[in-house]
């Protein structure tokens, strides 16, 4: 069976849902999280999205990232999600929410109500091949340099993300 992913209003109130690739074929806004995890020297935990993926293959973003499925609270998708793709868990707190659209050249659209999660992890990963093509470790400093410098590199989300929050 295909996923099913939660449809939002611009206030994030649950108007049905839809098929994940559908959803993106349409443009729908749907409901989605963003983690960023980082380590206790304030380093971020960026992953390389693996080659694989519908939609901006290869390029680094966040953490994690994902969809609540239909009767999945945010925090319960995250962690699900958190553990499938880079092999851990850890405590979460959401940081704030925003909207975005961004259309991609194979004729998807991401348009989220992404609700921003923030955690912290010490200990080792374990990277999801079929998720995540690899993963670092970044201070907040040199990334934000990178995106500056290599902006087609990182996923549209993610740089909001750092640029409204960090």
């Amino acid at each position: 069976m295909s996923e099913q992913i939660i449809l939002v209003d611009e206030n994030d109130n649950e108007i049905g849902s839809g098929e994940k690739l559908e959803v993106h074929q349409a443009g729908q806004l749907h409901r989605a999280f963003s983690i960023l995890v980082f380590n206790s020297l304030g380093e971020l935990l960026i992953q390389q999205r693996a080659k694989g993926k519908y939609h901006c293959p290869n390029l680094w973003t966040n953490t994690c990232c994902s969809h609540p499925r239909v009767g999945e609270t945010i925090l319960e998708a995250a962690h699900r999600r958190l553990i499938e793709e880079m092999g851990f868990d850890c405590d979460l707190e959401v940081k704030g929410n925003f909207i975005y659209k961004s259309e991609f050249v194979n004729g998807l659209t991401e348009h989220e109500f992404d609700y921003v999660l923030v955690g912290e992890y010490n200990r080792d990963i374990k990277i999801n091949p079929k998720e995540v093509e690899d993963s670092k470790w970044i201070k907040l400093e040199d990334l934000k340099l990178e995106i500056d410098e290599y902006p087609d590199k990182y996923t549209p989300w993610f740089k909001i993300i750092i640029n409204k929050y960090f």
